[in-house]
């Protein structure tokens, strides 16, 4: 296979476009172009020129990936069977929905091979982008940077993809010791680096990498929430558990979805879900100490005068300069406020709702899913999201042993998919944060 992308044939007719958010004017790309790109040349995100309508019939499907599938044929302009064949692949693993007390039901993302929601998104955008590449006889480089699960799910997906290379930047000592140990297992055409900052660093070295013409040889596209092709999928969470509130709840009242927010690309997705024609009750953005999306909301900071990252339990969510933010703003703009409520949970009531969920309804939660399940009773409290609500559990409990056993006093269910992960050899290399840094590395691993 050549590393030269050769020009792509025409999009298929009716297939949906994407611009940049910072060139609303300008000519589109086709969703294959993009997926492969991860970012727009001008450094900003993709977003859809329009949202195909929701498919007659699509809470008739029996599994997530029959219903993804039809879901996203529309977008790609292709039959729904050419995009099952590869769907069900990706989605082989269930997305249950569990009952609590008080209108209130856990959406459990977690079942797929890395124990966390990532994985749906990370195993349906490997295969676009394998696809793509041999349709096109062509190789590409997926650098990612991740503050915890996205990393494994991307290197679980790609892991041994035709025509991919993945290399993993991750923030030294700000993961948990289990998520550490998922990023840097060897896998097939995986490199792993630790980079000596945080999150935001490990961020802007990827996106200065997309803009740096020393490697536009190695093809660079991006696997985490910034990529199109890894956002769209996650609309599969919103369709399956309000599908399943109503066909095995009986619950007809649209739910409120109350999502765990870090990067803003989860909650992108199921408002696109919305305007696709979901009907919801409203949309919660729970966060943690990082919280400029509700000081945004409120009024408090100015669109992107983003603080520093703060470190948390919920460590999957600590970005303070959210990327999302720029679709979101391109997406729905002025409404946004209307549209959405956001609530910041502290470290102390993290522990607590964690405590309080474990003793009240006899289940562990990982603290992403516990600043959810807080911010929710937070809003009632205000009388706001009455009714059915839906919060979506990101992570096996498991991935966070430290902050389970500080919470509740005793260790977290099992996960035997976790357990699995932690057997066999690991790759990592030291990074400084530097672009300089980050260049060396890619060129010298070039042929690897």
């Amino acid at each position: 296979m050549s590393d030269t992308v050769p020009p792509p044939p025409p999009g298929e007719p009716g297939a949906v476009r994407v611009r940049s958010t910072r060139a609303p004017h300008a000519p589109g790309y086709a969703l294959d172009d993009a997926v492969l790109q991860g970012l727009a040349p001008d450094g900003g995100l993709f977003v859809p020129e329009r949202i195909p309508p929701l498919p007659t019939g699509w809470r008739d499907a029996h599994t997530p990936a029959e219903l993804l599938a039809r879901v996203l044929a529309p977008w790609w302009g292709e039959e729904v069977d050419d995009v099952a064949s590869w769907m069900t692949d990706a989605l082989d693993f269930p997305l249950p929905l569990r009952p609590l007390s008080d209108e209130r039901w856990l959406l459990e993302l977690f079942h797929g091979p890395t124990a966390s929601f990532k994985d749906v998104g990370a195993r349906v955008l490997a295969r676009l982008v394998a696809r793509t590449l041999t349709r096109r006889g062509a190789r590409a480089t997926v650098l990612v940077a991740t503050s915890g699960d996205t990393g494994s799910a991307v290197a679980d997906g790609f892991a041994g993809m035709p025509g991919v290379r993945v290399v993993l930047l991750y923030p030294r000592g700000k993961v948990s010791d289990i998520q550490e140990r998922q990023l840097i297992k060897a896998r097939p055409g995986v490199r792993t680096f630790a980079v000596e900052g945080d999150f935001d660093d490990t961020q802007r070295l990827v996106k200065q990498a997309f803009r740096d013409p020393a490697l536009a040889p190695l093809n660079l596209t991006s696997a985490n929430s910034i990529n199109v092709g890894r956002l769209l999928p996650q609309m599969a969470y919103y369709l399956w558990g309000a599908r399943t509130l109503g066909r095995e709840h009986g619950v007809e009242a649209p739910p409120w979805f109350v999502v765990p927010s870090g990067n803003l690309g989860n909650l992108t997705a199921g408002m696109l879900a919305g305007r696709a024609g979901l009907e919801v009750g409203g949309w919660l953005a729970a966060l943690n100490a990082n919280d400029y999306l509700a000081s945004y909301l409120a009024g408090r900071r100015a669109a992107y005068a983003f603080p520093p990252t703060v470190a948390t339990p919920s460590n999957a969510m600590d970005v303070g300069a959210p990327s999302n933010f720029e679709r979101l703003d391109a997406l729905f703009g002025a409404e946004l406020p209307s549209l959405l409520q956001a609530e910041s949970v502290s470290d102390e009531a993290t522990h607590a709702r964690m405590r309080r969920t474990a003793e009240e309804d006899g289940v562990g939660v990982c603290p992403h899913t516990a600043v959810a399940l807080e911010a929710l009773a937070r809003a009632r409290a205000e009388g706001r999201a009455e009714g059915p609500a839906i919060v979506l559990a990101t992570a096996h409990p498991a991935k966070f042993p430290d902050a389970v056993r500080r919470a509740t006093g005793g260790p977290p269910p099992r996960s035997v998919a976790l357990e699995a992960l932690q057997e066999g050899p690991v790759q990592v290399e030291p990074l400084a944060a530097t672009d300089v840094a980050l260049r060396e590395a890619l060129l010298a691993g070039r042929s690897a």
